[in-house]
């Protein structure tokens, strides 16, 4: 599908309000390469230019499009870490506004966490500032902008970073597969309205082109018999994923870069909110000469084909699937105990056709004049964050915390908890499967999520709604833990 034609679809009223869901269309060449930086020795140091930049992302025939990159490439620089050996990233303020970086889904000291004014001063234009730390958990890692986070994030400035185990499955290839949602204007521009009050109060800014690795994806050409680890990353600002390997069995090894026990996905489904990660391993046992789609289905009637898997016609590389473990080696994440754990409600409040009392904020809107549509516990943090407000509660260094959400809006909210990784517990009182851990998790509309962790690192910490409208529309809090 030429590009003109994807973006027709604005004139066929896939975008109404801005809101809806419009599906991306598939040309251009198959996979842009994600640029990987890898570490040669035991202390790496990588160095991040924040910028702008003008990249191909829809094909070389359309103009190309003007988005923030670091280091010029989209998405940034693939950051390949060792486990447990220390890290160091400069990064350089290339923009003509101040900046920060989060290290997303990493067990890091506070100060090197990236929220600008609670853990560290923005880094402003033409200044710098170093990250150090020592990663302790394996696993498929992401950073990003957390100033301004809703545009410049919606501008691209994300990039994957991966900790690579000590001891890495048996595979034939490891491939990371960056998602990216993007509003394009006819002209292949970013479209503008990235503070649509009617959006922040809905389901965000979902855009009508996703792209894989900075690019429109056709195929991956993949060959009969091998087996691939396939790290998912939604690096989207709003839209959800769900998913679907059409004659494939894929299995998820790994959620937010913490090993489960190894399952098919329920309903063949890979369900992915924004921010959130799935390691997965994909036999391929198709037809050679054949192709097979991935399907995005989560909106329904705007399903879309993400991706073509084409096998090629050479034999089989083996007769049989691989015979080798698919479980990846646990992280030293500690467990926590649930018997004396403290716990906390989190009540996820506010939005279109929700309600909510408390916090000076009223029922529809709610509250959109002072900028805030949502709330926490009836308090709202807009914007990047504010570090005067008080923390959402205390806890103890060393304390089991259970975290109680109760969604009580319309909406789907992917809640982002810094500097610790949780053990989902439990969606609306039944037990979840898989030992499931995570540092995201995505809560339905009107459901109850219990999830749990040990509070080891110190400091004030943020917790927030990924979703980016939401986050800045006040679906934000922090923690303290002392």
């Amino acid at each position: 599908m030429p590009f003109t034609s994807v973006l027709a679809l604005h004139r066929r009223g896939f975008l109404q309000s801005g809101a809806a869901c419009a599906l991306a269309g598939l040309s251009g060449p198959a996979f842009a390469a994600v640029g990987n930086v890898t570490p040669q020795s035991e202390g790496f140091a990588a160095r991040l230019r924040p910028g702008s930049a003008r990249v191909r992302m829809v094909g070389d025939e359309a103009p190309a499009t003007a988005v923030w990159t670091y280091n010029g490439v989209e998405p940034g620089p693939a950051l390949r870490l060792r486990q447990g050996a220390p890290f160091r990233a400069g990064v350089e303020n290339g923009l003509t506004e101040a900046t920060t970086v989060h290290w997303h889904g990493i067990r890091l000291p506070n100060a090197m966490d990236g929220v600008p004014g609670l853990t560290q001063p923005t880094i402003l234009p033409g200044r710098g500032f170093e990250y150090a730390f020592t990663p302790p958990d394996a696993g498929t890692f992401w950073y990003h902008s957390h100033e301004n986070s809703l545009v410049q994030m919606g501008r691209g400035l994300v990039g994957a970073l991966i900790v690579e185990e000590r001891e890495p499955p048996a595979v034939d290839r490891d491939l990371l597969w960056v998602i990216q949602d993007w509003r394009l204007a006819r002209n292949a521009q970013i479209a503008p309205g990235f503070n649509n009050r009617m959006e922040a109060a809905m389901d965000g800014r979902v855009g009508n082109t996703v792209t894989i690795n900075g690019r429109l994806p056709e195929t991956l050409q993949v060959r009969a018999g091998e087996r691939v680890r396939l790290r998912l990353l939604n690096a989207a600002i709003a839209r959800i994923m769900a998913l679907r390997f059409e004659g494939h069995r894929p299995v998820i090894v790994a959620v937010d870069g913490q090993p489960c026990d190894p399952h098919e996905p329920a309903d063949g489904r890979i369900l992915l909110g924004p921010a959130m990660r799935a390691d997965v391993m994909l036999d391929m046992q198709g037809e050679p000469g054949h192709a097979y789609r991935v399907v995005d289905d989560f909106y329904g009637r705007l399903a879309y084909t993400l991706v073509s898997l084409s096998y090629n016609a050479s034999a089989p590389l083996r007769p049989h699937p691989v015979d080798a473990p698919l479980r990846l080696p646990r992280n030293p994440v500690p467990r926590p105990d649930l018997a004396s754990a403290v716990l906390h409600e989190v009540r996820l409040q506010g939005g279109m056709m929700g309600g909510m009392s408390g916090g000076g904020m009223g029922g529809g809107m709610m509250g959109m004049g002072s900028g805030a549509a949502w709330a926490i516990n009836g308090q709202s943090m807009t914007g990047d964050g504010n570090p005067d407000m008080p923390p959402l509660f205390r806890i103890d260094r060393g304390r089991s915390c259970v975290l109680d959400f109760r969604n009580e809006t319309a909406w789907w909210h992917p809640m982002h908890l810094h500097g610790h990784s949780f053990n989902v517990l439990s969606r609306d009182s039944v037990p979840v499967p898989h030992d499931e851990w995570g540092d995201t998790v995505l809560v339905r509309p009107r459901e109850r999520v219990r999830v749990a962790f040990v509070a080891d690192n110190p400091g004030d910490w943020m917790l927030h709604c990924h979703v980016m409208n939401h986050q800045v529309g006040g679906l934000m809090t922090t923690i303290r833990v002392t």
